[in-house]
């Protein structure tokens, strides 16, 4: 069965948001021009899709949906016997202010992305906290992560359908859109691990 969510606004970290923008130090022009973006970047969507699934690890980590010989799902899943795969995006509108300010502001554009970057892991981690209050689970990881190869997104966005759950889409280049989306594994490890 595929679950899905719809979250509050997890709290911003700026800070989190400047290490994104890359800036090393924070001044009052760009304290302002990140409160500004802040205020302009209103039209956020908080959204989850997930299953859980089995997982037997042997020659191949078996995750029902998909047989992977990745040593890094291998060593992160150790020890679980299912595990938590899911999909969150924070919708287009930030796409949208990216795409406007790459044209006539690129330092906005810049903290569009950060602020983009910062919401969604904001996001993720909202969600692994709220796993984590009943289960003992693994830290998150993504396709593309070490040896787990992109391609294994086809199989996440099949398994959740994760278009029409959270209009998530996929393209042939592997690339999802919007883009400030991430799909992931959590391991939920056994009850006596």
């Amino acid at each position: 069965m595929i679950y899905t969510f719809n979250y509050n606004a997890p709290p911003v970290n700026k800070r989190e948001i400047l290490r994104y923008a890359g800036v090393g130090k924070e001044s009052e022009n760009v304290s302002t021009l990140v409160e500004e973006c802040l205020a302009e970047a209103d039209s956020f969507i908080y959204k989850i899709c997930m299953r859980q699934f089995s997982v037997k690890a042997e020659e191949f980590t078996d995750l029902e949906f998909v047989k992977t010989d990745s040593k890094t799902v291998k060593k992160c899943l150790e020890g679980c016997d299912s595990a938590i795969v899911f999909a969150a995006t924070v919708g287009m509108g930030i796409d949208r202010l990216i795409s406007k300010y790459s044209v006539i502001s690129p330092a906005r554009a810049l903290i569009f992305q950060a602020i983009g970057a910062e919401r969604i892991e904001s996001l993720c981690d909202a969600f692994c906290e709220e796993m984590a209050k009943d289960k003992k689970i693994t830290p998150r990881f993504s396709p593309g992560y070490g040896d787990f190869p992109l391609e294994v997104q086809r199989d996440i966005f099949s398994v959740l359908d994760c278009p029409r759950k959270i209009g998530l889409m996929l393209n042939e280049s592997l690339i999802m859109s919007p883009s400030k989306s991430v799909t992931a594994i959590i391991g939920v490890k056994n009850a006596d691990t």
